[in-house]
């Protein structure tokens, strides 16, 4: 079982860094637009890859070694639901991460730079959540 919680900290490390990550990079895409920055690589081929080949693989090991956690340690308890919800809000901020890449492809700029930012900030609050949840494992 200590391998499968490697796994899944590792995954999940990985998976927020990407969620902060790629806001980050849609909102110097959004600025770019405005002739303010310049990208060697066009942004939204950048922003594809990076969503395609490495946060949706870490999001899907995380959630499969979350998932094996939980059945191999047949853990129970009020913050565990809580904190699937956490996670769920993640999921849902990684697909608005793919939903604002796919608008910025058809070059759709209007409100890409505020929800950015609102994105990533969500995603911060989620993962602050899911942090303060696991650690102190209230309703246990």
């Amino acid at each position: 079982m200590p391998w499968i919680k490697i796994l899944h900290i590792a995954t999940l490390l990985c998976w927020c860094a990407a969620l902060l990550y790629l806001p980050a990079l849609l909102l110097a895409s959004a600025r770019a637009r405005g002739g303010e920055a310049t990208f060697d690589v066009p942004a939204p081929a950048l922003l594809r890859f990076f969503f395609t080949h490495v946060a949706t693989p870490f999001a899907l090991l995380a959630i499969m070694s979350g998932t094996l956690l939980f059945i191999v340690g047949r853990l129970t308890g009020g913050w565990l639901v809580l904190k699937l919800m956490a996670v769920s809000g993640m999921v849902l901020c990684h697909v608005l991460c793919g939903a604002l890449i796919v608008r910025l492809e058809q070059e759709q700029y209007r409100f890409l730079a505020p929800a950015s930012g609102l994105l990533a900030a969500t995603s911060a609050a989620l993962m602050l959540t899911v942090l303060v949840l696991v650690l102190s494992k209230p309703f246990d």
